[in-house]
């Protein structure tokens, strides 16, 4: 019989610590603070852009959807108001086209208020859909 060593080498791989991460040790900014009214005015103005944007996108999208299902879609109008309990949207469509927007039981215009709702939540806000 052979007596042949048919064992493979072992390389067996040092261990090395996982480098931690130190953050830089940096020395606060002296840069000058603005005061209250600055602050709340800026929140303000941030905070009406944001939801000026997030109106637009939901006008976006609820008109997009109404110019899709209606005979006329040059006469689709979508109005947005901002208050107190959120976004309101306004759809007015031809007289004829109302039908085709509200659906067999109100299932087209109930869809379009579920998808208006998700797009809000993801926003963190809440916006409902009135058919004019």
């Amino acid at each position: 019989m052979n007596d042949t060593n048919t064992e493979e080498p072992t390389t067996e791989e040092p261990i090395t610590e996982e480098p931690t991460m130190e953050e830089p040790i940096t020395e606060e900014s002296t840069t000058e603070e603005p005061t209250a009214t600055e602050e709340s005015t800026t929140e303000e103005s941030t905070a009406t852009e944001a939801l000026t944007t997030e109106a637009s996108n939901m006008k976006d999208l609820i008109e997009y959807i109404a110019r899709a299902i209606v005979n006329a879609p040059d006469d689709v109008e979508v109005t947005a108001e901002t208050g107190d309990e959120g976004i309101m949207l306004k759809l007015q469509v031809a007289d004829d086209d109302k039908g085709r927007v509200i659906g067999k039981q109100g299932r087209i215009v109930q869809a379009m208020r579920t998808l208006l709702r998700v797009k809000a939540a993801k926003q963190g806000t809440r916006a409902t859909l009135e058919i004019l």
